[in-house]
């Protein structure tokens, strides 16, 4: 990433969280309970949080809802956000507690009513000031301004030579974020208290319309491939738009916005975010685990059964972790299957095994800092590795390392 550079963006901050380009890129997800119901939607933000989720947007579609919000931010520790669409200039006039309570607004533009658009947008903006809360104002294609959409349509059918129905969508999805922060500041939000967001399902028009964002204004951008899908389609798509993004320095909070399976566990596009930023070397949250995948070298069960061993001894002893050794989440570890390239990916990582594959002699060395630290044998491989681990842990991250790598 030694070519990576952010693009410039104003800070913004919601609820001491900052967002923008000279901070870390924020990582933030949304509940899928019933908002009114207190406890299971406090219960989710807080599993999102201890997940690595800094911000948490719940939906306030209702007076249940709206009366629900302090009772739930009273009962968790990450700011939370509240999403607005069609009444949210009443809920938030009615019941300024919930007002008061969120650390931010999210407008759609879109949605905010079609008759008296700009009137209810200017009362959204004034309860924002009057509780010196930012806003995002977020364009969804799916739910885009049809007014502005049908003018730009009728425009573009006068031009010698008309765009296509794609290029007016992303045109109008531009005008719609822009022309609303515009608004926003002629009523007197400070254009740090302003973060932008435009949202398709596609990955190529994802990427077009950032880009676009980007080069016409310096508001802090939220990404996420809307309504990305279930299981590996939505997390491979979210994964390839994002990353073209970041990489071109474009975002400063991300969503991944999974479908979970019935039953399925919310957490899981947190996860995929901080995946998404780790891997592009932006931001480090949890030990990496390099494992080959196996190949007709390592027949036995042993191998897969060992990686997942120690992924899950990584994923449990984190939390005990990060409160004793600062730093430990940079920690790369290899568990490799054979021969062939185990030594040498070894090598590479902080502290790696290379196990024996088919037919190969029945021993494992273990690497440390590119170094042959031992070569373990017998049944007890996985307990010995893991106690060499938690050695090496302590002797980098541990405050007896912190007191000898001190300056003096």
């Amino acid at each position: 990433m030694s070519e990576y550079q952010r693009r410039r963006t104003a800070v913004v901050s919601v609820g001491g969280v900052k967002v923008g380009s000279p901070y870390p890129i924020v990582v933030q997800s949304m509940t899928n309970t019933d908002t009114a119901d207190v406890n299971a939607t406090a219960a989710q933000v807080r599993a999102l949080h201890q997940a690595g989720s800094e911000l948490v947007r719940v939906t306030v579609n209702n007076e249940a809802a709206a009366q629900a919000v302090p009772d739930i931010v009273a009962q968790v520790d990450v700011p939370v956000i509240g999403d607005f669409h069609y009444n949210g200039h009443l809920l938030l006039t009615k019941y300024p507690a919930c007002a008061r309570a969120l650390a931010k607004y999210r407008i759609n533009p879109g949605n905010v009513g079609a008759k008296r658009r700009d009137e209810h947008f200017r009362t959204i903006i004034e309860v924002a000031l009057a509780n010196d809360r930012p806003v995002r104002i977020g364009v969804n294609w799916g739910s885009l301004d049809q007014q502005l959409l049908t003018e730009l349509m009728d425009a573009n059918a006068h031009r010698p030579e008309p765009l296509d129905a794609r290029d007016v969508m992303i045109e109008a999805m531009l005008a719609s974020a822009l022309r609303s922060a515009e608004l926003a500041e002629e009523c007197g939000l400070p254009h740090d208290r302003i973060i932008l967001s435009a949202k398709v399902s596609g990955v190529q028009d994802l990427v077009e319309v950032y880009r676009r964002l980007a080069q016409l204004s310096d508001y802090p951008r939220h990404l996420g491939l809307t309504e990305a899908g279930m299981g590996a389609k939505g997390i491979i798509a979210s994964a390839a738009g994002l990353a073209i993004l970041l990489q071109d320095g474009i975002g400063d909070t991300i969503r991944v916005s999974l479908t979970p399976r019935p039953g399925g566990d919310r957490t899981e596009e947190v996860q995929v975010a901080q995946q998404i930023l780790q891997s592009l070397g932006l931001r480090s949250f949890t030990p990496q685990v390099s494992a080959c995948p196996g190949c007709g070298r390592t027949t036995s069960t042993f191998f897969q059964e060992m990686a997942e061993q120690i992924q899950t001894h990584l994923r449990e002893q984190l939390p005990r972790w990060r409160e004793r050794y600062a730093g430990v989440e940079t920690l790369r570890v290899a568990v490799m299957g054979c021969v062939v390239n185990g030594p040498g990916e070894s090598k590479h990582a902080d502290i790696g095994i290379s196990l024996p594959g088919t037919f190969e002699e029945p021993k494992a060395p273990v690497y440390v800092d590119g170094k042959l630290k031992v070569t373990l044998k017998g049944d007890t491989i996985v307990a010995d590795f893991l106690k060499v681990l938690e050695e090496y842990i302590e002797s980098r991250f541990g405050a007896g390392a912190l007191l000898v790598n001190r300056p003096l």
